[in-house]
C-alpha cells in the first residue's frame, strides 16, 4: 500500500488549490506504486529555484515521491479531466497517465504544478496501461530543458526515474516516470470540458480560478471573462511566434496541448527543423501534414476559436454580443503573432529599427533557403559570424542579390555593425537539440545504460546563447539519409 507521507526535510511546500475545484473537474487517486524506482536524473537548479533540498530528493524517500511510492506531505494526487479536438475532431480526454501531487509554493511565494507522468492508470485512460517508458521521458526532459535555455515558455522536467518494471508497446521497454513542473496544467480542453459537460456556474468557477491564478490583475477591467480570452491570444502569439523564430514544430497542437498559461506542454513527436521547409512534418501520426511547421500559427488560431467558444456563455448575456466580443478577438491573434515573429525575425538580422521593406528582405532569404534546402539554424548563424561561404546558396545570384540589399538595410539604422552583430548573437542560437543528437542521447541511455552522452548534450543545451567551442560539434547536420526523420507519441 504506497505510504502517506514522505519526510518533511526534503522541502515540499505543497497546497491544492485544483482540488477545492467542483469535484467533476478530476478524479481523486494514488498514483500505482512501482517494485524497484531508480532516480536516472535530477534538475538540481530547477530544484533549488523550487525550495526544494536537492540532497534529500536524492534519498531513498526522495525518489520514493518521484517514482509514487510515496506521497509528500501536503499532496492531494489527482487526475485531471479535459476533453479536446484532436486533428479537429472532438473527443473525451483526461490524464490517463498523469497525476498532480498539488502545487509547490516556492521561496517567491508563486505556486507551481508537481505532476508525475506515468503514474499508472486513471479513469481517463481510455484502455492505457497509464504508463511511459523511460525513451519518451528522456525526450521530454531534454526537450523541455532546451526550450527553457532558450527563452520559451515551457514546462520543465524536475526528475526522470526508472520504475523496475517493463511496459509492453511494439516490444518490452523499460517504465519510467517524468516529474514534470508547470505554471499550471489548466488547458483549452480544460474549458471544451466544462463547457460541454459542466454547468455555467462550474465554467464560472473555473474562469475565475484561471484568473486568480494566472492574471491577479483582472479587478482592474469592466469585462473579465473578455480579460481572460484577450490574455491568452497575447501568450499564445508570443509562443507560437518564438517556436518558428527557433524552428521548433510540435508535433501533436490539438487543443488539449495547448496551456491557457502560454507554456510549450507534452513534448510527444515535436522535433527541430533541419531545411528550412514550411511543410516539414516529423509525426508519424500527422499523415495530412495539419501540424506541419508552417501551419503552426493558423492551428494556434483555430484552438484559440476553441477557447472562445467555450467562454461564450460568460462573454456576455447576449449570445449574438458574445460571438461578436470573442470573433474581434479571435481576429486579433494574426496581428499579434505577425509582430511577434517580424520582431524576431529583424533581431535575428541585427535589424533594431523598423521600415516598410523589412519583411520583403526576410521573406526574400526565407525563400532563397527553402530553394536550396539551407539548414534553418546554421544560415542565420553563418549570417551572424559572417561566414557566408558555410551556406549552401553561397555564390548564388538570388544571395548575392539578397546580401547586398540586407547590407544597405543595416547601414541605414543609427546602431554600428558590433550592436548588430551582438543583437544577431543574443538571437541566433549556437545550437538546438539537434534530432539527431536527441536520437544518439536516447540510444546510449535506453539500450546502454549510458547517460553520459544525454548529460553531455544538456550542458551545451544549457546556454544556448554562449557560442562556446566545444558547442560547435553539436551544430553539424545529420549524414545524408533516404528515408525522412520521423517522431512518435510515445505514449
Amino acid at each position: 500500500m504506497t505510504e502517506r507521507k514522505a519526510k518533511i526535510e526534503t522541502g515540499w511546500n505543497l497546497d491544492n488549490s485544483y482540488a477545492r475545484l467542483p469535484k467533476s473537474f478530476f478524479t481523486s487517486l494514488n498514483p500505482t506504486p512501482v517494485c524497484s524506482p531508480k532516480l536516472i536524473i535530477l534538475n538540481h537548479s530547477l530544484a533549488t529555484s523550487l525550495g526544494l533540498n536537492v540532497q534529500a530528493l536524492q534519498s531513498n524517500d526522495g525518489v520514493a515521491v518521484f517514482a509514487g511510492n510515496q506521497i509528500p506531505e501536503g499532496a492531494l494526487p489527482l487526475a485531471q479531466a479535459y476533453s479536446g479536438h484532436q486533428f479537429g475532431h472532438f473527443t473525451m480526454l483526461g490524464d490517463g497517465r498523469a497525476l498532480l501531487l498539488g502545487e509547490q509554493i516556492i521561496p517567491q511565494g508563486n505556486r507551481v504544478d508537481i505532476q508525475l507522468k506515468g503514474s499508472g492508470k486513471t479513469p481517463y485512460s481510455r484502455g492505457g496501461d497509464g504508463r511511459a517508458s523511460l525513451g519518451p521521458m528522456l525526450r521530454e526532459y531534454i526537450i523541455s530543458e532546451a526550450m527553457h535555455a532558450l527563452g520559451i515558455a515551457t514546462t520543465r522536467s524536475l526528475a526522470v526515474v526508472t520504475t523496475g518494471e517493463s511496459i509492453i508497446r511494439e516490444t518490452y521497454l523499460p517504465g519510467a516516470i517524468l516529474t514534470r513542473v508547470a505554471t499550471s496544467h489548466l488547458r483549452v480542453g480544460t474549458f471544451e470540458y466544462v463547457s460541454n459537460w459542466g454547468t455555467l456556474k462550474e465554467l464560472k468557477a473555473l474562469a475565475d480560478y484561471t484568473l486568480e491564478r494566472h492574471f491577479p490583475d483582472v479587478d482592474v477591467v469592466e469585462n473579465r471573462y473578455l480579460f481572460l480570452l484577450k490574455e491568452v491570444i497575447k501568450r499564445q502569439a508570443l509562443l507560437i511566434a518564438k517556436w518558428q523564430l527557433v524552428g521548433f514544430i510540435h508535433g501533436v497542437m490539438n487543443t488539449d496541448n495547448m496551456t491557457i498559461s502560454g507554456e510549450t506542454i507534452d513534448y510527444g513527436p515535436c522535433a527541430f527543423m533541419d531545411a528550412y521547409d514550411p511543410k516539414t512534418v516529423f509525426s508519424s501520426i500527422d499523415t495530412y501534414g495539419r501540424y506541419a511547421y508552417g501551419n503552426q500559427p493558423h492551428i494556434a488560431a483555430w484552438n484559440l476559436g476553441r477557447f472562445a467558444e467555450s467562454l461564450l456563455p460568460l462573454l456576455h448575456v447576449n449570445k449574438t454580443q458574445a460571438i461578436k466580443l470573442a470573433q474581434d478577438e479571435i481576429s486579433s491573434f494574426n496581428e499579434l503573432y505577425h509582430c511577434n515573429w517580424l520582431t524576431g525575425m529583424r533581431a535575428k538580422l541585427g535589424i533594431f529599427n523598423e521600415e516598410l521593406q523589412d519583411e520583403s528582405i526576410i521573406q526574400g532569404l526565407l525563400n532563397i533557403m527553402q530553394k536550396y534546402g539551407a539548414d534553418y539554424t546554421n544560415t542565420f548563424l553563418a549570417l551572424t559570424f559572417d561566414k557566408l561561404e558555410d551556406m549552401s546558396m553561397f555564390g548564388t545570384k538570388e544571395f548575392s542579390q539578397w546580401n547586398e540589399l540586407w547590407q544597405a538595410r543595416l547601414s541605414r539604422q543609427q546602431e554600428s555593425k558590433a550592436s548588430s552583430h551582438e543583437l544577431m548573437r543574443n538571437s541566433n542560437p549556437a545550437l538546438i537539440p539537434r534530432n539527431h543528437r536527441v536520437e544518439e542521447a536516447l540510444e546510449a541511455a535506453v539500450k546502454h545504460g549510458d547517460y553520459n552522452v544525454m548529460e553531455r548534450f544538456l550542458d551545451v543545451l544549457s546556454n544556448p546563447y554562449a557560442h562556446s567551442s566545444k558547442q560547435a560539434d553539436y551544430s553539424t547536420l545529420p549524414a545524408p539519409s533516404n528515408s525522412p526523420y520521423r517522431t512518435f507519441c510515445g505514449t
